[in-house]
């Protein structure tokens, strides 16, 4: 619609990944899935959708899998990461309900195999959703055990060539020590792939960092808990904090 054109001159980014927590539909609960939460997230992908941007998510399983781990210890690791895996795949389709309930077409592509639920994973067909307006969610991990959600969600956005990923947490950004346990800690605006792994920066595991750094990809770690900041950082405001190659540009 015309109306929309002017939007969509607006947004930096043509395709992002967004990287949600399973933490993030807990809402103020301990474990489990909060409906007010899993709306308002679905919300904030739809006001991208509507800016026609390509939006492809992962979610990882903590709000489920932390309600079950303690019926994990002494157990097989790989076993365990195998439960957290279905976990994501059971939150990936409670957000597939909300987002559908409020207009946008979406799509889950799991790791494992399980027709009955979601497509299996397949880049090509994972990009032609995108292209086609739908919102892909990518489902348990890599399928592999002892990789994260966040190894998953930066191996993802290089195969859909993503031109960034959004690490969506509970703060504003990326700090030189918990902001909520010590009230001097200041925050990065900007921090060099290098700068993260040296410093041993908690804004995703090695591995997801490493991958995000061989492959130039850009990670903007930001607070989704404020409604409308999604739509924000696609609009290029600066909020967050940027991981990138060079803290210089």
């Amino acid at each position: 619609m015309p109306s929309e054109r002017p939007e969509k001159s607006k947004s930096r980014y043509k395709r992002i990944l967004l990287k949600l927590s399973g933490e993030a539909l807990m809402g103020e609960g301990k474990y489990g899935i909060s409906p007010k939460s899993l709306q308002a997230i679905a919300q904030d992908v739809k006001d991208c959708v509507d800016l026609k941007v390509e939006v492809a998510l992962t979610i990882g399983g903590g709000n489920i899998f932390r309600g079950v781990s303690g019926a994990t210890e002494g157990m097989d690791r790989s076993s365990a990461d195998y439960m957290g895996m279905l976990a994501t795949v059971i939150n990936s389709m409670a957000l597939q309900d909300a987002l559908e309930r409020i207009g946008v077409e979406t799509r889950i592509q799991s790791a494992i195999e399980m027709h009955q639920v979601a497509e299996s994973y397949i880049r090509r067909r994972a990009i032609r959703h995108l292209e086609k307006g739908r919102v892909v969610i990518f489902a348990a991990g890599t399928g592999n055990p002892y990789f994260t959600t966040d190894t998953a969600a930066s191996l993802r956005a290089m195969e859909i060539h993503a031109d960034v990923l959004l690490k969506a947490t509970k703060v504003d950004g990326v700090y030189t020590d918990d902001p909520k346990k010590n009230a001097a800690a200041t925050k990065f605006k900007q921090l060099s792939y290098i700068d993260v792994l040296k410093k041993n920066l908690k804004v995703m595991d090695s591995t997801a960092i490493s991958l995000c750094m061989d492959n130039d990809l850009p990670i903007i770690v930001f607070d989704s808990t404020t409604r409308g900041n999604v739509r924000r950082v696609v609009l290029g405001e600066e909020i967050g904090t940027t991981v990138c190659r060079s803290t210089g540009r």
